[in-house]
């Protein structure tokens, strides 16, 4: 056995025998009752090990295959956008709805760019993440889009990447009200979509130029 299996959002594990799955997760905010029924789904199918991933799910390593279709209809719930090439997680931290830190509310607009993005095709893997505040603990910087909040508003950083070449995102806006930000993001992933450019964001905006994207976008 060689291959993911894309459609079933299953993973091939290092033994080239058994798969992961990770149900999606928003946000990782998860209610005892997800909780206990991904646990229970793991007992059933003899799972391995659960991971929380840092995408913020919880995933279910080592099932066999044909029990995969089995775990899906117990979980009822989707498949987390792991693999492919589309908009794989969107990442925040508690915000203002939890933290005494926060100063934007990275909840409330996380997901909403969650509920419209995630799964959406692109010309890469694109991830996103929302922190609250400066503190950027949901590693807004090193996203390909991320929002930060301060007293005045969202920061956005475009082209960050984690993985691979590890890239800090250039600053494109400041001061942005919620509204404000998430049309930004709108803007952002149109014209990367449209480009015909097959390249992860921030090479992309490498090759164009910053104050070329900052053009097409701002």
């Amino acid at each position: 056995m060689d291959d993911d299996i894309l459609e079933k959002g299953a993973i091939l594990q290092r033994d080239r025998e058994t798969f992961a799955i990770a149900p999606h997760i928003p946000g990782g905010i998860v209610s005892p009752e997800q909780l206990r029924k991904i646990a229970d789904v793991a007992e059933k199918y003899n799972a391995k090990a659960m991971k929380i991933t840092s995408a913020e799910r919880i995933a279910i390593v080592g099932i066999d295959p044909d029990d995969i279709d089995g775990a899906w209809s117990d979980l009822c719930m989707d498949p987390g956008a792991a693999i492919g090439l589309c908009v794989r997680s969107v990442r925040i931290c508690p915000g203002t709805t939890f933290c005494k830190r926060g100063m934007q509310d990275s909840v409330g607009v996380g997901l909403k760019l969650d509920e419209k993005y995630h799964g959406m095709e692109m010309p890469q893997k694109l991830k996103m993440a929302v922190s609250g505040c400066p503190n950027c603990c949901a590693e807004s910087k090193v996203r390909d889009i991320g929002l930060m909040g301060t007293k005045n508003g969202w920061k956005v950083f475009v082209g960050g990447s984690a993985s691979g070449r590890a890239r800090i995102g250039d600053q494109i806006a400041e001061d942005l009200s919620d509204e404000e930000a998430m049309k930004l993001v709108d803007r952002i992933t149109d014209f990367y979509r449209g480009s015909g450019e097959k390249k992860r964001l921030g090479r992309f905006i490498e090759t164009l130029g910053l104050e070329e994207f900052k053009k097409a976008v701002l």
